[in-house]
């Protein structure tokens, strides 16, 4: 997964409140369990005004030209709603989105995009929803700084420790596991030292 710290980017304004991810890939659009293949059917329902000749919607926000390879996205109250389906993310991190800044995320969502490589932030969107605004996303700082303005112009944004680490460095669940690699390796000689008959029909180096 390819790590997280800082993005520049226009933002894409998306703010409708319960954008759930049926909304984000619709059922039809998953036809594969690949994580490749899917940003054509991002938004699928609303990006095309006919979805089966996927002739584009001139409305919808992500077929206007200036938002043309943002890499930011806006939305609205319990965003990421609905199923669980992971592809939702997937559809979102293929098409470039590397940070969604919502006023609220759905929980199996949020988590999710962390194991995903993008970066949902919990804050209201309306200051960044402006033409032509260029935002400046610092992880490491966990900062939003607006480029090109007068300075000043920074939002601080909130992160739990794990989701930062596993962004910055661009690690997945099992990677994530693996920093503790001695500890577990220490655990698993002293547990072999003081139960042999747990490990007696297992290879070496494996749990019971």
């Amino acid at each position: 997964m390819e790590p997280l710290r800082t993005v520049t980017s226009i933002a894409v304004p998306l703010i409708r409140d319960n954008v759930d991810t049926d909304a984000i890939i619709p059922s039809r659009e998953m036809k594969s369990v690949s994580k490749t293949g899917l940003s054509v059917g991002l938004f699928a329902g609303w990006r095309y005004s006919d979805v089966d000749a996927r002739v584009p919607n001139p409305d919808f926000v992500l077929n206007r030209p200036e938002y043309a390879g943002a890499r930011i996205l806006l939305g609205g109250a319990n965003f990421g709603s609905g199923s669980s389906r992971e592809h939702a993310v997937w559809a979102l991190a293929e098409y470039g989105f590397r940070v969604v800044i919502a006023s609220g995320f759905s929980p199996i969502f949020r988590g999710n995009c962390i194991r995903n490589g993008v970066l949902p932030i919990v804050m209201d969107p309306a200051p960044f929803d402006k033409p032509g605004l260029m935002l400046e996303i610092d992880l490491p700082a966990q900062e939003i700084r607006a480029k090109g303005k007068e300075p000043g112009e920074v939002w601080r944004f909130d992160i739990d420790e794990e989701a930062k680490l596993m962004l910055t460095e661009g690690l997945d669940p099992i990677a994530l596991t693996l920093l503790d690699r001695p500890a577990i390796d220490a655990h698993e000689s002293t547990d072999r030292a003081a139960r042999p008959w747990a490990w007696s029909v297992l290879p070496q180096g494996n749990a019971a």
